[in-house]
């Protein structure tokens, strides 16, 4: 497997976080994946075989083609039905809110398809992307569509986009009360701005950072044991940690440290 990451424009940077490709030769198709929730919406375009996903229920259902994924509040299970060939756009945490045409909240855990968010236009874009075979040329395709949409860039709260910073650099490891405190506003206001601008609450998204970070260290191996890495990250005690763990990725850390490594720096602790 390919994977491949690219800067946005200086335009976007303050929405995009980074475009990337995954590419598998015909010998290498992996099995199903368990893809844990990051923070960030991600607009993918397949111009390989398309992907399965299983829903909570256990069904199987076929992706769209192109798609934005709205915020995941837990594992999502996928698998490849072929060749895969993936162009994506990861966005910031805040970063979809000013080209969202539905409600933030309404995509969580569902793709939705460029049809659905933008009609004509975004059928159009769709088109215009899969049709190129260069990085580049797709990067500014997207690029141009998305700057066309952009009326607004005061769209997201200040005071969410700060939470937000300050949630990514303490790695998720303040509570909810500190934030609230750190930002001059009540409890129940943070969440809701919160709720409508990300789609998850701030207890969530400091969550999902906060394992992120713990995915890092335990990709990079830059722990001692499974208890160390559990207070280094600031869990409370190992119960907690496994809590958490195992919410968001449907494994305890003992279970994905041995068994879920291999294709795990593809899709965990992205960059």
């Amino acid at each position: 497997m390919d994977y491949q990451t690219f800067e946005p424009s200086e335009d976007l940077a303050a929405f995009v976080k980074c475009y990337w490709t995954l590419e598998s030769p015909k010998e290498d198709i992996p099995e199903k994946q368990t893809i844990v929730p990051d923070g960030c919406l991600e607009m993918i375009f397949h111009h390989g075989d398309l992907y399965a996903q299983y829903t909570e229920e256990g069904n199987r259902i076929i992706q769209p083609r192109c798609f934005v994924f709205g915020q995941l509040s837990r594992p999502l299970e996928i698998e490849p039905t072929g060749v895969t060939g993936i162009f994506s756009v990861r966005f910031h945490p805040n970063g979809f809110l000013p080209f969202a045409t539905l409600s933030i909240k309404e995509m969580e855990n569902t793709a939705v398809s460029l049809e659905r968010l933008f009609g004509n236009e975004g059928l159009e874009m769709e088109q215009q992307v899969l049709s190129t075979n260069s990085t580049l040329e797709k990067i500014k395709k997207v690029e141009t569509f998305l700057l066309n949409r952009l009326t607004d860039s005061e769209t997201v709260d200040r005071i969410v986009k700060s939470t937000i910073e300050t949630i990514l650099t303490a790695n998720g490891h303040l509570s909810i009360d500190e934030l609230s405190k750190q930002t001059n506003i009540n409890r129940r206001q943070l969440e809701r701005k919160f709720s409508s601008t990300i789609g998850l609450s701030p207890k969530q998204l400091s969550k999902t950072i906060r394992l992120q970070a713990t995915l890092k260290m335990l990709l990079n191996k830059k722990f001692t044991s499974l208890t160390a890495l559990a207070y280094d990250n600031e869990f409370y005690d190992q119960a907690h940690f496994i809590k958490d763990f195992r919410e968001l990725t449907g494994f305890t850390p003992k279970e994905f440290y041995g068994n879920n490594l291999k294709m795990s720096s593809l899709f965990y602790g992205k960059e």
